[in-house]
């Protein structure tokens, strides 16, 4: 057998380099267009939904949140298996795919699935989808430093600066910002409240609505508009300090 191999191929050189010549080229094409991962991605095709309910226990996120959102995303074209775990306040549920099914179709899907299942859910609750990108994506870590800055700047120039660059990248999928103090404002209340018969409600709404932007309208004079709006954004403790949370009228004594 061997022989006669040996005899057919010297009576075809022609067609024998021909066939090396072909097979080299294929090699080295499939050299230049294999993808080469220094850390091969080994994770499911999977699509993550998270849905915050806060102050609520376990089993309550469970029935009221898990359970409904885990039947009907079961039925999606080309899930494999559907994961979920409830915890205080927090849902989080896995959409695992078949390796075949594109990841954008995946999610694609699945987002048209949660804005029918939304009805169902409590008011307020509203699921949304994790980032595109899996755990073996997460690659570089890099740190805010300041000579001046405290903690609370530095978180701020990472949420309102740092963080815009990097998503605008190619590639990037997701920032997150870890440690640092976000900036916030506190209301510290005291027991004197009480004795002017202001629940914290009330305290609560006052902030509320003190703290937004309202459209008015439009008037018109000597062929010109003239736009009317409201402007109540909070911007410094001052405007916090000068909201008005409730006012009394007393009629004089006749």
């Amino acid at each position: 057998m061997i022989d006669r191999l040996i005899e057919l191929s010297l009576r075809n050189r022609f067609l024998v380099v021909a066939l090396w010549i072909g097979v080299a080229g294929w090699g080295f094409w499939a050299m230049l267009r294999a993808p080469i991962d220094a850390i091969p991605d080994l994770s499911d095709n999977q699509v993550i939904v998270f849905t915050d309910w806060p102050g609520r226990s376990p089993q309550e996120v469970e029935d009221q949140v898990t359970y409904p959102l885990t039947v009907n995303l079961q039925g999606l074209p080309g899930v494999k298996v559907v994961r979920s775990s409830s915890a205080f306040g927090f849902s989080m549920i896995f959409v695992i795919f078949e390796d075949n099914v594109d990841l954008y179709f995946a999610r694609t899907r699945v987002l048209e699935r949660l804005n029918l299942v939304t009805k169902q859910l409590p008011a307020g609750v509203i699921p949304t989808l994790g980032p595109d990108a899996t755990g073996v994506g997460h690659v570089f870590w890099y740190t805010v430093e300041g000579g001046n800055l405290n903690l609370r700047d530095l978180r701020s120039l990472q949420d309102w600066y740092v963080r815009y660059q990097l998503n605008s990248v190619p590639g990037v999928a997701e920032v997150a910002s870890v440690g640092g103090t976000v900036q916030q404002y506190r209301l510290i209340l005291t027991q004197s409240l009480r004795s002017y018969g202001l629940p914290l409600s009330t305290i609560v709404r006052a902030v509320i609505a003190s703290n937004s932007n309202v459209g008015g309208n439009v008037v018109s004079q000597n062929g010109s508009w003239s736009i009317v709006r409201g402007l109540g954004l909070i911007e410094s403790l001052d405007d916090i300090r000068n909201i008005v949370v409730a006012s009394h009228t007393e009629l004089p004594c006749m």
